[in-house]
């Protein structure tokens, strides 16, 4: 029986030094890609099967949450006792929304005392508190915002910009979305709506309670000069021991949001993501169209062009070939008539061969006129200009 007892109070033991390491100030994670993550989701978030982390799925109003699933300890005692430590996060995220240039309402890194948000509300709270709580101390978050609806009840910049939030809406310090090029210093914009991945750096330095905020395109590195700074001791919002993850919020527009990759650290830079091994990015809008297609496309288009036409000069000189000149003289000669076709047939295209004779106003054919009746004829063709001639010749021929 003691011997049970001691080999239980030994395990137990074992499993508190476990738990205290895993709250000691050195706690760390990374993510390049989220497949089986062992993360607390609630709301619309779930991991899709390519591994992405969806904050929310395209419905309206409403809201998703995604934190570590183990507190971690931020300080060592109450609010505004002990400092907060310092930290650092990293994440790679992608905003999806069906038009281009119209988005809500947005998504936030978190830092919060509890991963209950029941009672937050979707839309411009982005699923952080509610209308009757917004700024309230006992509240207990940071996030770092980035926002796509400009709220002029929370002094919004404009519907495009990244943010330093405390236990509400209304930033401490917020700037345009965008990025300071290290080549020449100059301001570059981003759309957070553009449906591309980029990549935020959140820091804390408790040493001088500075919040630093940079941002960049995926494929650029993190840029020296940071979107912004902003100084508050968070000491006074952060609790001791604390969850880290995301929010997101939808409003009356079908907008995705996605984190494709994830990283934190206590009291020391976040690991580097792995960008090559982060998820792709579903395909939203029409596809884009293939290369080949640009070159035969044209190419085809020019010859279906230049093959009607020579069928359209084919049917015209065939036509004009086979026209039928009346005459006002045939009227008063009674029906007999043969079609210009028929008599250019019986006379095989008025060949040489079947040449009778030339006379004053124009040639004169044996003919043999189609198979129905085989008649052999006598054809002059006539000089068009010569309608004079062309009535004495049909005279002479009827008599």
């Amino acid at each position: 029986m003691e011997k049970s007892v001691s080999t239980l109070l030994r395990l137990l033991f074992l499993c508190l030094l476990v738990l205290a390491a895993k709250a000691s100030g050195d706690d760390q994670l990374v993510y390049s890609g989220f497949t089986g993550a062992n993360l607390t989701l609630d709301g619309a978030a779930t991991v899709t099967p390519e591994g992405l982390l969806e904050l929310t799925n395209g419905t309206d109003q409403q809201k998703g949450h995604a934190f570590y699933p183990t507190p971690l300890r931020f300080a060592g005692g109450s609010p505004g006792g002990s400092a907060v430590r310092s930290f650092s996060a990293s994440f790679v995220f992608a905003i999806q929304s069906i038009y281009t240039d119209l988005s809500a309402h947005g998504m936030a890194f978190v830092v919060a005392s509890s991963t209950n948000f029941s009672s937050a509300l979707p839309g411009q709270l982005l699923g952080l508190t509610d209308v009757q709580n917004n700024g309230n101390g006992s509240n207990h978050f940071f996030a770092v915002e980035l926002d796509t609806i400009q709220n002029k009840e929370f002094d919004d910049l404009d519907a495009n910009h990244a943010g330093a939030n405390v236990n509400g809406l209304r930033s401490l310090q917020s700037y345009y979305a965008g990025y300071f090029d290290d080549d020449d210093g100059s301001f570059r914009n981003l759309s957070l709506i553009s449906r591309e991945a980029m990549q935020v750096w959140v820091d804390y330095d408790h040493r001088v309670a500075q919040i630093t905020v940079t941002m960049a395109p995926l494929n650029v590195g993190r840029p020296v000069r940071p979107l912004f700074t902003a100084t508050y001791n968070l000491t006074t919002a952060v609790t001791d021991v604390a969850y880290v993850g995301f929010s997101s919020a939808t409003g009356t527009i079908n907008v995705r949001h996605y984190v494709l990759g994830w990283s934190f650290a206590m009291n020391g830079p976040a690991p580097a993501i792995d960008i090559s091994k982060l998820p792709k990015l579903p395909r939203m809008g029409p596809k884009p169209r293939s290369k080949v297609l640009d070159i035969v496309l044209p190419i085809a288009s020019g010859a279906f062009v230049l093959s009607m036409g020579a069928i359209v000069l084919l049917v015209l000189r065939r036509r004009f070939r086979y026209a039928e000149l009346r005459e006002d003289w045939e009227v008063e000669f009674g029906p007999q008539r043969f079609s210009y076709k028929d008599l250019y047939c019986a006379t095989e295209g008025f060949s040489d061969t079947h040449l009778l004779g030339i006379g004053g106003f124009g040639r004169v054919y044996k003919g043999i006129l189609p198979v129905s009746t085989r008649m052999e004829v006598a054809v002059k063709r006539l000089h068009t200009t010569r309608s004079r001639a062309s009535k004495n010749s049909f005279q002479r021929l009827s008599a």
